[in-house]
Order: C-alpha cells, then sequence, then structure tokens
C-alpha cells in the first residue's frame, strides 16, 4: 500500500493573525508556524495503518515556501517515510485552484494507492483542496471522514451529516479527508526524532512536474484588490437603568439595524 499524506505548515492558532497590508496575503512572518493539527491527524491514520502493514509506504506531501520543510520533518519524526516538498518562487500567493493543480501533478509523480488529507487547513479553510485534487486525478473521494477503514482494495470511513452519518465506501485508488473527530496524531519518540535525519525529503520545482510555467501563468487565479487594518476595538455603550433601559436598548440596536 502506497499512502501520500497533504501537509501544510501553518500559523500557529494560538498566535495573532494578520494579512500583509502590501500584498493581501497572510502574514506567515508574524508569529510561529506549525504543522497543522489536522494534517496530525490525516498522517495517523495513514501511520495506524502502517503499524499493521509493515509492507506500506507512507510520503507526506506539502507546497510551500522553504521555511516549510519545518512540518515535513516533523511528519518524518513522527513515522513518515519520506516526504516531498513543491517549492517554486512561481507558487507564491497560489489559491485553491492553483495549489490543487500542482498537488494532483505532485500526487501522480509519486505513484499512490491512497491519498489522505485534513478536511480544511486553519488558514485559508476553504475546505475543498481535496476534492479538487481527486477531480484533477480522475479518483473517487470521500470527504470529512471521523473513522476510516483501509483494506487492500477500498476504503470506508463514517461521515457526519446534519442528521446523522452517512456509512462511504470506494475502491483504490481514491482520496479521502479526515476531521477533527480523528484521533490525534502521535508524539514523536526519540528514535523517531534522530532517524528522521536520514529519511529523504526532496524538493521538487514546477519544471519537474510538468507544468509548463508560461501556461501555469494562464491558470486562473484570484487576487486581493484591496486590505485594510482591523479597527481597534472602542469602549462599549452602558445603559444604566433609570426606567428607561428598555427603550433605550431598543433605540440602540434599532440604530444598527439589529432589529
Amino acid at each position: 500500500m502506497k499512502i501520500v499524506v497533504l501537509v501544510k505548515q501553518v500559523p500557529d492558532t494560538g498566535d495573532e493573525r494578520r494579512l500583509d497590508p502590501a500584498s493581501g496575503r497572510l502574514d506567515r512572518s508574524a508569529g510561529t508556524v506549525v504543522l497543522d493539527e489536522i494534517n496530525e491527524r490525516a498522517l495517523e491514520a495513514a501511520l495506524s495503518y502502517k503499524d499493521s502493514h509493515k509492507d506500506t509506504s507512507v510520503t507526506v506531501l506539502s507546497m510551500g515556501p522553504e521555511g516549510a520543510n519545518g512540518a515535513l520533518r516533523t511528519c518524518l519524526a513522527m513515522g513518515a517515510d519520506a516526504a516531498v516538498h513543491v517549492v517554486d518562487d512561481g507558487l507564491a500567493g497560489a489559491d485553491l485552484v492553483r495549489t490543487s493543480v500542482v498537488l494532483a501533478a505532485a500526487v501522480t509523480r509519486l505513484d499512490f494507492d491512497l491519498v489522505i488529507a485534513g478536511n480544511e487547513s486553519t488558514d485559508g479553510r476553504g475546505g475543498v483542496v481535496p476534492a479538487m485534487v481527486a477531480a484533477h486525478l480522475g479518483v473517487p473521494m470521500l470527504g470529512s471522514l471521523s473513522s476510516v477503514d483501509i483494506d487492500a482494495s477500498q476504503v470506508s470511513g463514517e461521515q457526519g451529516t446534519e442528521y446523522g452519518s452517512a456509512s462511504l465506501r470506494a475502491s483504490l485508488p481514491a482520496i479521502i479527508s479526515v476531521t477533527e473527530g480523528f484521533a490525534e496524531g502521535r508524539f514523536p519518540s526519540f528514535k523517531g526524532i534522530m532517524t528522521a535525519k536520514k529519511k529523504p525529503l526532496t524538493k521538487v520545482p514546477l519544471s519537474e512536474l510538468g507544468i509548463d510555467p508560461a501556461a501555469f501563468d494562464q491558470v486562473g487565479r484570484s487576487s486581493v484588490l484591496s486590505t485594510q487594518e482591523r479597527p481597534a476595538r472602542v469602549a462599549g455603550t452602558k445603559i444604566i437603568d433609570a426606567g428607561e433601559a428598555g427603550v433605550e436598548l431598543a433605540e440602540f440596536l434599532a440604530s444598527r439595524r439589529l432589529i
């Protein structure tokens, strides 16, 4: 079994996030960057299967700037066998469409039976990249699974719905995404940290994915036209009940079109 896990390095959710006013993009230098927690759960799904199927190979794949190799090293320390880092100056500011095109090309290059991803990243929160990659690859997609069962020919799992849960199943090759209902990622052991230094981490530019940079520039992209700093918080309005508090509250809400 060959499993590819899509991972991403994101700003720590404990830090304040901000946009770069000049570019309109997320300022990734404003705080600590970490492996996205939902990707840890996706990797755990792969490693749990590998624990009982020793012939399984687990490769983590990420697209991002040079610094994103820190997240990949974390994955290798957790137990992944190899890592691939798609890094290219031409990918700066890539949106969901461009990201899915590149990831699909990279997955094809790796040869796979199953791709596992988180259902949505904690920075962009688009929640559509796994499905878009599946569409590019022409393989079935099982999204937002809270449990998963993998065997040699198919994958199945439970998906929470508004009215309960649904049991899903697809033949391999396939792509699945997991939710926060899945098991947390394991902690890297000391042995894992040491052996991670010897595991392969391959950097891949766009040119090696069979993507023509000139043609890639024609792929539709979203762009930020303007940005504005969030206004500073101001003191709230206090209403002291002297017999007219109800009227004052109603007027306050009405002035803001809240009633």
